[in-house]
């Protein structure tokens, strides 16, 4: 006779974790390239430095990575992550918003359009898109009621 107790889900080995957040920020990756070349196409200037590989791609993964690293500090912390998270996690999206704001508002770069800028901003939004479900699978939250 044998019965389960109602526990925390089961959480992947380092290895899994390591593969998992180097995928999803492969992932993240590769289609904030879609949504440069959408944007190059729809007439944001190749000018525009932060829509080139060479900008948002590092950007993309230590964003992705120190996300998951906030993610793990807070589930093994806090005592109401689930809730805690549900919060902050769309106050960091629009917070990181800000800066893109602000180069489209003082068209400071070459190449700045608006149009360019959006597809920064849809570039945080797809990091976030893609990242917070690999969390939630990689490093999943304890069972608690909030």
């Amino acid at each position: 006779m044998s019965h389960q107790l109602a526990t925390s889900p089961a959480r992947p080995g380092g290895l899994v974790v390591t593969g998992g957040l180097i995928g999803t920020a492969a992932v993240a990756v590769a289609v904030n390239a879609i949504v440069a070349a959408t944007a190059h196409a729809a007439g944001a200037s190749d000018d525009f430095q932060p829509l080139q590989l060479s900008a948002y791609a590092p950007l993309t993964i230590f964003g992705a990575l120190a996300a998951a690293a906030a993610w793990a500090i807070i589930r093994a912390r806090s005592a109401h992550p689930a809730r805690l998270l549900r919060t902050l996690v769309p106050v960091v999206l629009i917070v990181s918003l800000i800066p893109d704001i602000m180069v489209g508002v003082s068209d400071s770069r070459p190449g700045t359009s608006w149009g360019a800028v959006i597809a920064l901003m849809v570039m945080h939004a797809v990091v976030a898109a893609i990242a917070v479900p690999a969390y939630r699978r990689l490093l999943p939250l304890p069972a608690t009621r909030d």
